[in-house]
């Protein structure tokens, strides 16, 4: 039955990398900076096949475990989804619980990275304007960044189950940690716009290591001189875009461990999240400053689904799916809401 895990898990890799090349090979063939226009109906797109893989859940999400009989089932509900409440020896009613429960899951947990890769584009965004990055090579930084970030949280959230598995205390880490990020983020300063570029860690530590040439040279990650090969500005930025996802990953990923213990829920939320951010970057760089409540409504989220975790592990005291998903589009929307209601001074005039 393992293999039958494996082999979904290896055909949805194939599926995200087929995309992947797609979008490489025919969709950014050349430099030029994406229109909002563009960026509207590929966000559109992304959304879709997320909706998609929902509705796929929610009728054959058995598939994924390789669910054929009912003491499969009963191993897995009580392994990643003991809070499901199986209905006797109906396997058939069973299965429908069990798949309902596993799409709302997933549709939780995308939504919840889809909002806190909002931050992720502010960092981004910042990083490019720090380093002085055209707009026409956003693409191919955004591209390579987003093919490492699914590796990095592969490898990010498998290790991550194995470990709850073994000791299930580090979800107590995990709540505290999201707690405290979110009060951090609450209560740190929106006035920074850019950053000291040469005291940034990864810029320090490629110069020492690496040669490194003075100047962009289009869009090459590397560059021969005198025979040497030489890293570009370009490919020291690709690696700050990486280490801050992997930042960011310490954040999200736990985030959607909060909403299910199963890591292939969590790994095809994350990977949905991911893929569409590219678009959702060129989507939001022009409107992103018109929410400016929206980092507020990420702090109080992050808080929220942090105290929903400690409250399970300290206090047997768990919230419903459903009302977790509620809860998260009220708080979202109230921020959104709240910034189009009380703009910033500069956006009145």
């Amino acid at each position: 039955m393992v293999s039958n895990e494996f082999l979904f898990f290896g055909t949805f890799i194939v599926f995200v990398v087929t995309i992947l090349l797609l979008d490489l090979g025919v969709f950014s063939k050349e430099n030029k900076p994406v229109t909002f226009k563009v960026a509207a109906t590929w966000s559109c797109v992304w959304i879709a096949i997320a909706l998609a893989f929902y509705a796929f859940l929610r009728y054959n999400g058995a598939l994924i475990h390789g669910i054929e009989t009912p003491e499969k089932l009963a191993s897995v509900v009580e392994k990643y989804a003991s809070h499901v409440v199986l209905n006797g020896a109906d396997f058939a009613q069973n299965i429908i619980l069990f798949q309902n429960n596993q799409a709302l899951e997933f549709i939780t947990g995308y939504l919840v990275e889809y909002a806190l890769s909002v931050d992720n584009i502010f960092v981004i965004m910042l990083i490019f304007s720090s380093f002085g990055v055209r707009e026409k090579y956003y693409k191919k930084v955004l591209f390579w960044g987003i093919l490492g970030a699914i590796i990095m949280r592969f490898v990010f959230i498998f290790s991550g189950s194995a470990l709850i598995s073994r000791f299930e205390w580090i979800l107590l880490i995990f709540g505290g940690f999201l707690v405290y990020t979110g009060a951090k983020i609450f209560f740190s300063s929106d006035d920074e716009e850019s950053m000291d570029t040469e005291k940034n860690p990864i810029v320090k530590f490629c110069t020492k290591y690496f040669p490194v040439f003075p100047k962009y040279v289009g869009d090459n990650f590397f560059i021969k001189k005198a025979g040497k090969t030489m890293l570009t500005p370009l490919f020291v930025v690709l690696l700050i875009v990486e280490f801050t996802d992997l930042v960011f990953a310490m954040d999200s990923v736990p985030a959607v461990f909060a909403v299910t213990k199963d890591p292939y829920i969590v790994f095809f939320s994350n990977i949905f999240a991911i893929l569409g951010l590219r678009s959702m970057f060129f989507f939001l760089a022009n409107v992103l400053p018109l929410f400016h409540h929206l980092k507020t409504g990420l702090a109080f989220l992050l808080i929220f689904i942090g105290g929903k975790m400690l409250a399970k592990e300290l206090l047997h005291f768990d919230i419903d799916i459903s009302h977790s998903l509620i809860a998260i589009v009220v708080i979202l929307g109230g921020s959104i809401v709240a910034s189009l209601i009380f703009p910033k001074k500069e956006h009145k005039a």
